[in-house]
C-alpha cells in the first residue's frame, strides 16, 4: 500500500512543481513561487515540512489566504485551500486586485461544477483569465501525522468530533454533513494511494453509514469512464490480491482507553503536554529564580532518530535511553577537545582547524562530525526538556499508581475496589481529572455495581472536586451498549510495571535508572486491535459475522469470497477521535504478526486525535444535555 505520508509528501512536492511530475530531469534549480494556503491548507503542509524544506522546493514566501497581501507581479502564485465560499470569494478580490500575474489554483478537495463556473465568471469580469494557469483537485483532505497515521481535521475539528456526533439534539443535516465530511476525507486518503480498499464496518452506528457512502463513492468513480481516478489500480486487474483492507469503527466500540492512564512517550506526550501536529510547547523556567517562565516548541517527528526509536517505548526505556545518548555525547566531545588540544587549537575557533584538515584523516573526520554533534546535542537537550515536563508531572499526580490500577481494573483483576475507593480519596493523588478517569474505567469494566455502592464512589468523587456529568453520559451510554453484556472486551494485561515506575519516580528528576531492562510487560490486545486481528485473518465469530463486506470493484459485494487469503495491509479508521494508545497497540500488534516472508502493515487513522483531557470534556457536554 506504501506511507500515506509519503504518498502526500510527493503529491505536494508536485503541486509545488507547478503540478509538473518530478523526474530525474527536474532541474535541481527549483522555480521560485509564492504559496497561498488557508488554515487546512496550513495545517495539512507543517506536520509534511519544515520551512528549509519548502525554501528547497523553491517557496521564498508563503502566507495565509485571508491576511493582507502585497502584490508580487511575474512569480507564479500557488494556492492551497479548501474550495469553501469565503476562499473563492478571496480569490476572486485577488483577481480583481491583479495581486499575482500567474495563479496555480489547488484545491484541497475537488471543486464543485457550479464553484468552479462562479469562478471563472469572476475570471472573465476580472480580465484575468489569461492568468490562471491551472485549476486542480488534489485530493489530499487528511493531515498525516505519522508514516502509519492519519487524521482528518485539527482547526475546526470539533465540527467532527464525538460530542459533534452523539449530541442529543443533531439534526439530520448536520449529521450528512458530518458523515459527507469524513467520507471526502476517506476517499482523498485511497486516491492519493492510489488503491481501493475492502470495506469491513459494523451494523448500527455512524460508521456503517461512512462505510455505505464511502462504497457508493468508490463505485461511482470507479464506473465512471472519464473521471475515473483509481486507473493504475484498475491495470493491476480486478483480482489483485495485495488490496487492503479499510476497518472503519466508531468509538463508542471502545470508551476506556480514550481514558485510560498510559506510559509509552508520545501517548504521554499527548496526554501530559497536549502534543498536536507532531509539535509540543515546553514551559522553561528561566535561570534566575525562575522568575518568568519562555515556552519553547519541540518538534517530534520522524526525522528525529530518536523519537522514531521510542516514541512507542515504556518511559524508564526513554529516560535510561536519554541517560546513555547523553554519555556517548560527551565522549564525543572530549575526543573533539582532545584533538583541539593536541594541536594547540583552544577555544572555539573552528577556522584554524579547518586550515589544518588535510593533516590526518583522523581530524577530517572530527571536522566533519562537528555538524552532526551540534545536531545531536539539540536533539538530546529537547528530550531532556521534554522528559522532565513528563516526568514531573507523573511525580506530582502519582500517575504510575493510576496506571497500575487502570490495567489491574483491564485485566479484570478480582478484588481491587478497595484500591480503586482509597486511590479516589487519596488527596495527594491526582487531580480530580484523573480521578474521573479511573473511575469511568472501572465503572466500564465492571459488569455490576450495586446502587449503594455506586452512590459511595460517587460522594467520594465529589468530594475530590469532580464534575460528575461525564459519568451522568457514561451510565446512559453503558445501559444502550451491547458492550455492557461481554464485559470480557478487554484481555488480561501484564502489570509487572510496578517496580519500574517506583524506581523512576523515587530517583528524582535526575535520570539515573536501575534495573529496568529485567522488565517486562505483557502485550495486551486492546479491543480495536482485537476486531483488526479478527477480520484481517477472517476468523469466523459470531461477532464478526455483524461486519458489513463492501467490495467497491464488485457489483454484489455482500458475501466474503470462499477461498480469500488473510490481508497484509489494512487501514483502521475511527469516528469519533482516536488516541495514541490505540495507534500503538496496533503498531505493536503488526511487529508480533510481521514473520519472515510475510509483513502485516496497519495504518490508523481519526477523524479527530483527542487526549484523556479533551475527550472528557467532551462526554461532560453531552452528559450536561441529558
Amino acid at each position: 500500500m506504501g506511507s500515506i505520508r509519503q504518498k502526500q509528501i510527493n503529491a505536494i512536492k508536485q503541486m509545488l512543481n507547478l503540478n509538473q511530475p518530478i523526474t530525474k530531469l527536474t532541474p535541481s534549480e527549483p522555480v521560485w513561487k509564492v504559496l497561498i494556503y488557508d488554515k487546512t491548507g496550513q495545517d495539512i503542509i507543517s506536520p509534511l515540512f519544515s520551512v528549509k524544506e519548502l525554501r528547497e522546493l523553491g517557496v521564498t514566501l508563503f502566507v495565509q489566504l485571508h491576511s493582507d497581501r502585497d502584490p508580487i507581479p511575474e512569480v507564479p502564485a500557488i494556492y492551497f485551500c479548501s474550495p469553501s465560499d469565503e476562499n473563492l470569494v478571496r480569490i476572486s478580490q485577488d483577481f480583481q486586485k491583479g495581486v499575482y500575474d500567474f495563479y496555480h489554483l489547488n484545491f484541497i478537495s475537488p471543486i464543485t461544477r457550479q464553484k468552479l463556473e462562479d469562478l471563472a465568471s469572476a475570471a472573465i469580469v476580472t480580465n484575468s483569465v489569461a492568468n490562471i494557469q491551472k485549476v486542480y483537485d488534489q485530493y489530499v483532505n487528511y493531515i498525516s501525522l505519522e508514516d502509519d497515521m492519519c487524521i482528518l481535521k485539527h482547526q475546526k475539528s470539533d465540527n467532527i468530533s464525538y460530542y459533534a456526533i452523539n449530541k442529543g439534539d443533531i439534526k439530520d443535516t448536520e449529521m450528512d454533513n458530518i458523515l459527507d465530511s469524513i467520507v471526502d476525507s476517506l476517499f482523498s486518503v485511497f486516491v492519493t494511494l492510489g488503491t481501493v480498499p475492502i470495506i469491513r464496518s459494523p451494523k448500527g452506528n455512524a460508521a456503517e453509514l461512512v462505510s455505505k457512502k464511502l462504497d457508493k463513492k468508490l463505485r461511482e468513480n470507479l464506473f465512471d469512464a472519464r473521471n475515473n481516478l483509481f486507473h493504475a489500480d484498475a491495470q493491476s486487474g480486478n483480482f489483485n490480491f495485495q488490496r487492503p483492507l479499510l476497518i472503519i469503527l466508531d468509538r463508542n466500540i471502545d470508551m476506556a482507553t480514550p481514558l485510560h492512564h498510559t506510559w509509552t512517550y508520545q501517548a504521554l506526550a499527548h496526554d501530559l503536554l497536549s502534543l498536536s501536529l507532531n509539535r509540543v510547547i515546553i514551559e522553561e523556567s528561566t535561570a534566575s529564580g525562575g522568575v518568568r517562565a519562555k515556552n519553547r516548541s519541540c518538534e517530534l517527528d520522524s526525522n528525529d532518530k530518536f523519537w522514531a526509536t521510542y516514541k512507542g517505548s515504556p518511559f524508564p526505556t526513554v529516560a535510561e535511553a536519554i541517560q546513555e545518548e547523553l554519555e556517548q555525547y560527551k565522549t564525543s566531545e572530549e575526543d573533539v577537545k582532545k584533538l583541539k588540544s593536541s594541536m594547540g587549537i583552544d577555544g572555539e575557533s573552528d577556522i584554524a582547524m579547518s586550515l589544518v584538515t588535510d593533516n590526518t584523516a583522523k581530524i577530517t573526520s572530527a571536522v566533519n562530525s562537528l555538524p552532526q554533534l551540534l545536531e545531536k546535542k539539540r536533539l538530546i537537550d529537547m528530550h531532556t526538556s521534554v522528559a522532565t515536563a513528563v516526568l514531573n508531572s507523573i511525580k506530582h499526580r502519582k500517575l504510575d499508581t493510576f496506571f497500575e490500577l487502570e490495567e489491574k481494573i483491564m485485566s479484570k483483576t478480582q478484588g481491587i475496589e478497595k484500591q480503586v475507593f482509597d486511590l479516589i480519596c487519596d488527596p495527594d493523588a491526582g487531580n480530580p481529572e484523573d480521578k474521573l478517569r479511573l473511575f469511568i474505567i472501572f465503572y466500564i469494566c465492571t459488569s455490576h455495581i450495586s446502587e449503594t455502592e455506586l452512590n459511595k464512589y460517587e460522594n467520594a468523587l465529589t468530594d475530590a472536586g469532580c464534575d460528575l456529568y461525564a459519568l451522568k453520559y457514561i451510565k446512559r451510554w453503558k445501559s444502550y451498549t451491547k458492550l455492557a453484556s461481554n464485559p470480557n472486551h478487554y484481555e488480561g494485561a501484564g502489570t509487572r510495571t510496578v517496580s519500574m515506575f517506583s524506581k523512576l519516580v523515587s530517583q528524582g528528576s535526575s535520570f539515573v535508572m536501575e534495573g529496568v531492562k529485567n522488565l517486562v510487560v505483557k502485550r495486551h490486545n486492546l479491543p480495536v486491535t482485537r476486531i483488526v486481528d479478527h477480520l484481517m485473518e477472517l476468523k469466523n465469530s459470531q461477532e464478526m459475522e455483524e461486519y458489513h463486506y463492501l467490495d467497491p470493484k464488485q457489483l454484489k459485494s455482500t458475501e466474503i469470497p470462499k477461498n480469500r487469503s488473510p490481508f497484509q495491509d489494512a487501514f483502521v479508521f475511527i469516528i469519533g477521535g482516536g488516541n495514541y494508545i490505540e495507534y500503538q497497540n496496533l503498531v505493536d500488534y503488526a511487529k508480533q504478526k510481521t514473520t519472515a516472508g510475510n509483513t502485516k502493515r496497519i495504518t490508523y487513522g481519526a477523524s479527530t486525535l483527542n487526549n484523556a483531557q479533551q475527550f472528557l470534556k467532551q462526554l461532560g457536554s453531552l452528559g450536561q444535555e441529558l
